[in-house]
């Protein structure tokens, strides 16, 4: 395959964009967005991470992730997922950290391309690291330290005529950044797979 066609592939499948995540750009979308645009979205611990060539795009390196699901919150419920994705960045040791074995995460992937990519949905926004606070409760935080994540939510629930519980529509109207409790995303993204 030609540098040009991979090139023109890239363009493609990256869209428009404006943040960076090096490399790769991302629009903010806030946690509704990403949970409409996710075909699947898992809690689950990585089994395996491993970089390699595309089997067809000989060019393009990729990271194959393997996981042990613990939840599924929208899509089809599984034991497992295996998927890959394009790696954004020239050292490829970088994303595979972001898979790190035994790591606890939330996924808000997208739909599979027909190259067989996919990746969380808005990148590093779509990928929560679940880790324990200071007092051993459960907290997840996306690349972006949860900045953004619940922008302007209200208005556009409030145009679809969605409900949400109280203790989410207490979040979206507070939450500026920094960690989530789990159970807090968990019962967001619930509500909002709900209402698509």
């Amino acid at each position: 395959m030609s540098a040009l066609c991979v090139l023109s592939f890239l363009l493609l499948f990256l869209g428009p964009n404006s943040n960076a995540q090096r490399g790769a750009r991302t629009l903010p979308r806030g946690l509704d967005q990403l949970t409409d645009e996710a075909d699947v979205i898992v809690h689950g611990y990585v089994t395996s991470a491993k970089d390699e060539p595309h089997p067809q795009l000989r060019n393009l390196m990729t990271v194959v992730v393997s996981m042990s699901v613990k939840d599924t919150y929208k899509g089809k419920p599984q034991k497992s997922i295996v998927f890959r994705q394009y790696v954004w960045d020239l050292d490829p040791r970088r994303d595979i950290s972001e898979y790190g074995k035994g790591q606890e995460l939330v996924l808000l992937l997208g739909p599979i391309s027909e190259y067989g990519l996919t990746s969380p949905v808005g990148l590093e926004q779509g990928r929560f690291r679940v880790l324990l606070d200071s007092k051993g409760q459960a907290i997840a935080v996306n690349g972006r330290n949860n900045f953004g994540l619940f922008n302007s939510v209200e208005e556009r629930v409030r145009a679809q005529r969605l409900q949400l519980s109280p203790r989410t529509t207490l979040m979206v109207r507070r939450h500026e950044a920094g960690p989530l409790r789990l159970t807090d995303l968990e019962d967001a993204i619930r509500s909002f797979a709900r209402t698509h």
